[in-house]
Formats: structure tokens, C-alpha cells, sequence
């Protein structure tokens, strides 16, 4: 006989393999099994297979939006909201739904999610009106979710760095940063005054009120970056919400087009992209330079998978004549969970031999990498430093 350990060892292997392989491994479903199983029969069990039997886990969900609105229903009943979005993209990508998501009840019952957003950005350029804006609620509900993860860790990464870089040590009056100007000074407590004299003052430079530093995101709109651009477009918005920085946000295919006097709408920079389409980082790369005013206080941020189909070699002199007008350039493979894309490794090798590395970052490093690039630290170390940690056994 055996155990409840192997009984329910089975019934998982039952749920993997699908009906195919009932038989063999005579495993006893609960209701709710028997309900999971059939959700995901509809996605993963299609036709039929070699000798007559049914294929294993190979795609058969029908075509109907009804039927595809019930099954979203249904995977979200059973399944927790990781497997939920897995399972929405597989629908999406394997079974070619993507035309089915301009029908506004069926994005009712979308779980929304990053993968869905870039996929209705795509789309927007075909979208019916009525599904317009069911889209953007949906997308809407991705970006609130991102800025709740984001936001707070970009401000203070941000303030933080600013901070530091304007910190003086002759300070006017009005400027004196008494907290840290006492902590600065605590070995030079008189116990018997109960005071502190304070030999070193610490503030800020009085520019600090204003803006500090500029940031320029220069993003690829290339079909590769979608993840990349909903990501971009929510950190964007956020910085450009500080008064500590001033943002720009410049989108570009093989056409150039500045979005940042929407930026105060994430959501409408979102559709104002159109994912897909030719790339010219060179072009992209002139107009970001004819935005710099600041150079030795500005950091441009090029969001690339580097496949130029411009200039290739006029781009690279053009990231070199920036970098020795003092601007700091960063270019990010990737801005996104999924990690890096396939990339142009020449053009990567290329940048990294004019002092600018090219790599992928998580959106939840980018916070910490803005701020080492606004106070002006070493990128290049940062990167490397971060992936030996996460290269790093736990423990």
C-alpha cells in the first residue's frame, strides 16, 4: 500500500503530464483537482496524438472569447497569481490570442501583469476605441502596482545621492544641515556646557534647492525592450515627479519623438510608445545631446539591446564625444525581470572600451545604480559587484 506522501506525489505528476497519463500512474484526482486539471487541459491538451492517444500538455484552448474569458476565471480560482501570469502569457504566445485582447470583455477578465501591458501597448495602434480604453484601465492597473513596488526606493535612492553630492562643508547659515553638522561633531561634546562645538558645519550648497542634476532615459522601442519600456516609462515618471532632477524621456525606432511633457501621465507615455520597428540609437543619441546643457551634472541613460540599424560607427563617436564633454552615460541591455535579451555583443564590447559598460539591470537594482551614477561613483564596479553576489551561493 502506498503512503499519503506517494498518493499525492502521484496526483502532481498526474497534473503535470495530463490525462495521457492516467493509466499508468492510477492516480485519484479530488474535485478541485479534477478542476485544475481541466484548466489546464483547455491550454496545454489539444488534439490528438501518435497511435490515436491524446497528445501531452501540447495546446488546445478553443478560439471563442467567451470560452477563453471562463478559462481566465477559472485559472484564477486555482491557481495562485504567479501561475496565473505564466499562464496567460503561454495563451497569449503559443496560442496566437493576441488578437482576441482587443475585445474589451475579455480584458475584463485578464490578470494584469507586465508581459499583458507590453502586449496591449503593442496592440494599441489597432485597438478599437471601446477596447482603448478597457486597455488603459488594465495597463493602468500595472503601472499603480509598479510605482507601489518603485517609488518610494527611488526617491530616497535619488534625494539621497543628490544630497550627498551637494553636501559643503562651508555652508551659508541658511544652508547648515544641523543633524548632520551635530553628528559630525559628537567627539567634541563638553559634558559640562552640554554642547556640542561644532568644528566641521556640514549643508548644502545653496544650487541644492533647485535642480541638482538632469537625467535623460533614451529608450528602445524595439519589439525586444517591451518589458524594458513599461518599466522605463513608470521610473521616468517617478523621477520626473522630484524636484531634485530634471527628466527627460526620449523614445526613438528609426523617428525620434519626446515624450516628457507627458510624464506627468505614465500611463499616456505608455501609449504614446509604439513597440516594434526599425532602430537608430545614432539619431536617438543627437537629439539627447542637443538636450544637454549641464554636462559634467547630467547623466544619460540609454536603454538598448545595442542592434543598431543607423550609424554604428557615428554612434559610438557620438557616445564618446559625450562622455568627454563630462556626461555620464549608462546603457542598460535591459531594464526588466526577465534579465537580457539577445544583444549586439560588438557594440557592447565596443562601449565598454570607451569607459561605458553595457549590462542588464532588475528594476529593483535601478534605483541603487541611479544613485551611484548621480553621485558620479564608478557604474562600471557597481555592475560588476552586483553580479557577483548574485552569482554567490546563498549563505
Amino acid at each position: 500500500m502506498s503512503g499519503p506522501a506517494e498518493e499525492e506525489g502521484r496526483r502532481r505528476w498526474r497534473l503535470l503530464l495530463g490525462g495521457a497519463a492516467e493509466e499508468e500512474l492510477d492516480a485519484t484526482l479530488t474535485a478541485d483537482e479534477v478542476a485544475m486539471d481541466r484548466t489546464l487541459a483547455a491550454l496545454y491538451d489539444g488534439g490528438e496524438g501518435e497511435g490515436g492517444t491524446r497528445s501531452r500538455r501540447a495546446g488546445g484552448l478553443g478560439s471563442s472569447a467567451p470560452g477563453v474569458a471562463r478559462w481566465l476565471g477559472d485559472i484564477r480560482t486555482y491557481f495562485p497569481t504567479s501561475v496565473v501570469q505564466v499562464m496567460q502569457r503561454d495563451a497569449i504566445d503559443r496560442l496566437q490570442l493576441t488578437s482576441m485582447l482587443l475585445e474589451p470583455e475579455l480584458l475584463d477578465s485578464v490578470q494584469p501583469d507586465v508581459h499583458l501591458a507590453s502586449t496591449l501597448i503593442g496592440l494599441n495602434r489597432v485597438m478599437p476605441e471601446t477596447t482603448r480604453r478597457t486597455a488603459r484601465l488594465v495597463v493602468g492597473k500595472v503601472v499603480a502596482e509598479i510605482e507601489r513596488r518603485i517609488a518610494t526606493r527611488t526617491t530616497a535612492a535619488v534625494n539621497g545621492a543628490v544630497s550627498r553630492a551637494d553636501r559643503t562643508r562651508r555652508p551659508r547659515p541658511a544652508d547648515i544641515d544641523w543633524p548632520a553638522t551635530i553628528s559630525a561633531n559628537l567627539r567634541n561634546y563638553l559634558p559640562e556646557h552640554r554642547t556640542v562645538v561644532p568644528e566641521r558645519l556640514v549643508g548644502y550648497r545653496r544650487a541644492s534647492r533647485t535642480v541638482s542634476r538632469d537625467v535623460v532615459v533614451a529608450l528602445d522601442q524595439s519589439g525586444s525592450m517591451a518589458e524594458s519600456v513599461v518599466y522605463a516609462a513608470v521610473f521616468a515618471a517617478t523621477l520626473a515627479s522630484l524636484r531634485t532632477v530634471r527628466t527627460s524621456l526620449v523614445v526613438f525606432d528609426t523617428e525620434v519623438v519626446d515624450l516628457t511633457e507627458q510624464l506627468a501621465d505614465p500611463v499616456e507615455v505608455l501609449f504614446g510608445c509604439q513597440l516594434g520597428g526599425g532602430t537608430d540609437i545614432n539619431r536617438a543619441l543627437a537629439y539627447c545631446q542637443s538636450l544637454v546643457t549641464r554636462p559634467e551634472e547630467t547623466v544619460l541613460v540609454l536603454i538598448s539591446d545595442l542592434f543598431e540599424g543607423g550609424l554604428a560607427e557615428e554612434m559610438l563617436r557620438r557616445v564618446h564625444q559625450l562622455v568627454a564633454d563630462g556626461v555620464l552615460v549608462v546603457v542598460l541591455l535591459a531594464l526588466a525581470d526577465s534579465g537580457a535579451p539577445a544583444y549586439d555583443h560588438e557594440h557592447a564590447a565596443a562601449l565598454a572600451a570607451l569607459g561605458v559598460p553595457a549590462f542588464a539591470c532588475t528594476p529593483d537594482q535601478f534605483p541603487e545604480l541611479l544613485a551611484v551614477a548621480l553621485s558620479r561613483g564608478d557604474v562600471g564596479l557597481w555592475a560588476e559587484t552586483t553580479a557577483r553576489e548574485q552569482a554567490a551561493p546563498p549563505g
